[in-house]
């Protein structure tokens, strides 16, 4: 196979230390859903060896689909994570169905559990926390666990744009954190400026949570398809960072790329080490293939695929 041109990331001096940014994208996830898997000829050529996937389960996605796609990642050596949404499983019977095919199939022991984007459930589930408490994952003798965060709130919790539930369930799944043999961490929504994201996780730190997140980042895409995905998935006030770009007409054609947030983020990290953000996953918005070529591009040796290892 031919070995791949890495593009090394130029920066003025007074930019955030590329090292910096490698150490922040180091261990990077990254979200798939069946479809866009099937459009991926080989996972080796894009991402880093160890590379955790998540598997995005939308509404409507058999779960043959979902189990094909997590069997496939994991034959090529990716550690899987499929998404188990509340409110588009049925009952407790359903749930344990879909780990024993996970685990059965493709050696899942991993999973994100959340409420899901279904106003109205399907079934006895209305939320992470109900899927949590049945015990399912503990059975099944699951090692990793995350829940859902929201940097910047959630309307679909929140009506009123506070923070009152959303900072309720956090505290209700730290609890159940604090006394799971899983691993667990948040897994956050995307945002576009990191000022924000700082004061959040240094907030959810103060009040106690202390649970390891994992910051969403929207990967290259155009700013039109950023714009919708940010609107249709409730990004609030780091939406902004978008409406200013859309009004530069010098930047209205070019893809947006995530680095200024990233930088952001890495030269915070940097300067203080026991920052609780420890993970970036990326939601690759453009396509997986964008988005893996900018970690190429960006991450030094953690964005370099398992293929050139």
């Amino acid at each position: 196979m031919a070995l791949l041109n890495f593009k090394k990331r130029s920066a003025p001096a007074t930019a955030t230390p590329p090292a910096a940014v490698e150490a922040l994208l180091k261990d990077y996830s990254i979200e798939v859903m069946p479809r866009t898997a099937e459009k991926v000829e080989n996972f080796r050529d894009l991402l880093p060896e160890g590379t955790r996937v998540y598997i995005a389960h939308i509404e409507g996605t058999p779960i043959e689909d979902m189990v094909a796609t997590a069997k496939r990642l994991a034959k090529d050596g990716y550690p899987v994570m499929p998404h188990f949404p509340a409110r588009i499983i049925k009952d407790r019977a359903t749930l344990a169905d879909w780990i024993a095919r996970y685990q059965g199939e493709a050696g899942v022991d991993q999973a994100l559990v959340l409420a899901g984007g279904v106003t109205e459930p399907h079934g006895e589930f209305d939320s992470s926390m109900q899927l949590l408490e049945s015990g399912e994952f503990g059975k099944a003798g699951f090692k990793r666990l995350h829940v859902a965060g929201h940097p910047e709130g959630n309307r679909d919790i929140d009506p009123d744009g506070s923070m009152t539930n959303v900072s309720a369930a956090l505290k209700w799944k730290q609890a159940f954190a604090n006394s799971s043999d899983a691993e667990m961490a948040l897994a956050t929504q995307f945002a576009f400026e990191a000022g924000p994201i700082i004061e959040w996780a240094d907030t959810l730190k103060a009040n106690g949570i202390d649970l390891p997140i994992h910051i969403g980042i929207a990967g290259p895409a155009k700013l039109q398809t950023l714009i919708k995905f940010a609107i249709a998935c409730g990004v609030g006030p780091s939406l902004k960072v978008l409406q200013k770009r859309a009004m530069d007409v010098t930047k209205l054609l070019l893809p947006y790329e995530p680095n200024e947030v990233i930088d952001a983020l890495a030269a915070h990290k940097a300067a203080n080490p026991d920052f609780n953000i420890t993970n970036v996953h990326f939601f690759p918005l453009g396509g997986i293939k964008a988005n893996a070529t900018w970690a190429i591009e960006n991450a030094g040796a953690s964005g370099v695929p398992a293929s050139a290892q």
